[in-house]
This record gives C-alpha cells, structure tokens and sequence, in this order.
C-alpha cells in the first residue's frame, strides 16, 4: 500500500460518503528505525476495507483492530509501539524502534 497522504484523504472522504464508518490512523512520532515516517496514514472502514499504511507486520494489523474500536467507542486513541533489536523483525519494525500511531474516527 503505497499511497500519498492526499489519495488516503480523499480515499477516506469518498468511503464516508458512500455511507461506511471510517477511522484514519496517523504516525505522529517515530524514534529510531521505522517503515514510515510520520504523517503516513491508514484508513479502515467497519466492512474491513483497507488503505495506505503506517508500519506493517503485526503493529498494522493491531491499529486496524483499534480503528475497529475507535469506530464504535467513537474514543480517539493514542498507540505506542516499540521493540528491541532482537525481536523487530518479527513484528514489522526493521531494526528496532518506536512509533507512536493516532487512531480518530471520521464523520
């Protein structure tokens, strides 16, 4: 998924007008190694569509499981995420490091 920040915006617009609940999630701070930079953005939708990205390995797929329930608590929620050396790679964090992921719903 390698959208810019601007596709991601308008692809989030477009679902909510279609009627889907819709929550972004944001980098806003990394420390060290980390696939994205901040400002890099996913949108997930209720139905389980998907857009852009702000990690990968099993740090994605645990700010989509919030998003999920950002989207019915309506609660916006802050994510830390770091790791040690040893264990990056398994999770999706290259050679270590920290990043903190922001979770809003949208609509």
């Amino acid at each position: 998924m390698s959208a810019s920040s601007e596709d991601i915006l308008a692809t989030a617009a477009r679902w909510v007008a279609e009627g889907e609940q819709v929550a972004i999630a944001t980098v806003v701070e990394t420390w060290g190694s980390s696939p994205r930079p901040a400002g890099s953005r996913l949108v997930v939708t209720a139905s389980g569509r998907m857009e852009g990205s702000v990690s990968g390995g099993c740090i994605e797929g645990a700010v989509a499981d919030v998003a999920k329930q950002t989207m019915e608590s309506g609660a916006p929620q802050l994510l830390d995420f770091g790791i040690s050396d040893d264990r990056a790679w398994e999770v999706g964090l290259a050679c270590g490091g920290k990043l903190k992921v922001f979770v809003e719903k949208l609509g």
